[in-house]
Formats: structure tokens, sequence, C-alpha cells
């Protein structure tokens, strides 16, 4: 347990809220008895989402907009209360050779990936010092450890929020925040990811549910054996 984890009602906001792992995060932290925040750019598909699962609410927002992300946040404080748990699950990006990326692309990468984590930290580390503790977990990818040919834009943006990660937990830590990467060495289990690769059998493929245990791992990690960097991978996957 860290910190005020394990004293009344907790609050866990998950930026980046989806079908995939941002419900299957959801579901594991609200059977531990968090209230949910999920943010996301779409309410429709965040209500549905929050009908899933007790005790949750959509927020909508966009961790790619500064503004956006702050307002949503500030919301969840006013209406929910202070966050505990920040799960930052936003990472999309440009994929494409380096002759097929685009600025645009690239800074959007580097805007949900790294300034979201940035503005979204900010917004909650300072109630989780002054309450003293708090977790956050962000959702890492392969591009974060290394650039793949067709990862041009996508592996900078990855590889900027793990070191932003980085420089966050060495600060935080010793002040009794614990901030964890999870790193997705694999293909997550997604109705998307089934449809492009429809003959690959189910071992293949990340479970949301084991990704949404580890993150919950990490985020109550006693604080004498806190993990940093996580990384997760079917049996299988080369690496």
């Amino acid at each position: 347990d860290t910190g005020s984890l394990g004293m009344g009602e907790r609050i866990c906001a998950i930026v980046g809220a989806g079908p995939g792992n941002g419900l299957a995060m959801a579901r594991r932290f609200a059977a531990d008895g968090y209230r949910l925040a999920l943010i996301g750019r779409r309410r429709d598909v965040l209500e549905a989402l929050a009908a899933e699962v007790p005790g949750s609410r959509a927020v909508p927002g966009d961790a790619g907009d500064p503004a956006s992300l702050r307002a949503s946040l500030a919301a969840i404080r006013d209406e929910m209360g202070p966050v505990d748990v920040l799960l930052y699950n936003a990472g999309s990006g440009q994929w494409g050779h380096f002759e097929e990326i685009t600025a645009e692309g690239l800074e959007t990468g580097w805007r949900v990936n790294v300034l979201g984590l940035m503005v979204a930290g900010q917004a909650v580390v300072p109630e989780m010092l002054a309450r003293g503790g708090g977790a956050i977990v962000v959702t890492g990818a392969t591009a974060s450890l290394r650039g793949a040919a067709g990862t041009a834009a996508f592996a900078p943006a990855k590889a900027g929020q793990r070191a932003l990660a980085q420089s966050m937990a060495r600060h935080l830590g010793p002040k009794g925040v614990h901030v964890g990467l999870v790193i997705l060495d694999g293909v997550v289990d997604l109705a998307t990811t089934r449809a492009r690769m429809p003959d690959k059998p189910d071992e293949f493929f990340l479970d949301p549910a084991a990704i949404a245990e580890a993150a919950h791992f990490l985020a109550h990690q006693p604080p004498s054996a806190w993990t940093f960097e996580l990384d997760l991978r079917p049996f299988g996957e080369r690496w």
C-alpha cells in the first residue's frame, strides 16, 4: 500500500479510457473498491464504459490538449475528490516509416504521450503529496524501448514518455508517490487487433485483464520494494 491508498474512499482516474486496457483497468480497480473517473475524447464511448463499471463516471477530455485535460482533472477533484491513483493509458500516435511520417503526426504523438503525462501528473501530484502518497502508472509499449522501422513517429513519443516517467519516479518516489511504467511488448487482445490478425491463436495476444492486474499490482506495492518498469509479453513472444 502507498500512503493514502489504504484509507477511506479511493479515487482512480484513467486517462485514455477505452474498451480495451482502459475498461479492464476500470473493472480491476472498481473490484478493489475504487471509484473510477474515465477520461477520453468521446463522451458516448465513456458513458458506455461507465455503464459497465459500478462507481465510475465519464469525464470527457483530450489528453493531447492541456487545457482540456486540466479541466477534466479539475472536475474530478471538485466532484469526486483527490485522485489516489492515476493510470495514464493514453498512447495514440502515427505509425509509418521515416519517409511516410508527418510533422503533425509526430507532434500529436508527443502531445498525447509526453505533454499529456506532464499535465496530468502536475494536476494530481500536489494533493498526493499533501495526503502522504499516491501512485501513477503509465502504459508504455515496445516502442518505449526501441524504434522499429515502422514506428518512426510513435517511438520518439513513447521513448520521451518513458524518460519523463523516469524523471517523475526519481523525484516523487522519495516523497511517497510511486510512479511506474508498464511496457506492453506484444499485441493487445482487442476487437480491432483480432480483425487484423484473424489467424493468430489466443496465446499470441496480451490479455487486457492481465495488463490491468499488473497495473493494480504496481499501484499497491509496499514502499520497501517498488518497481519502476515492468515489461509484459505473451509467453511465446520473441524478445
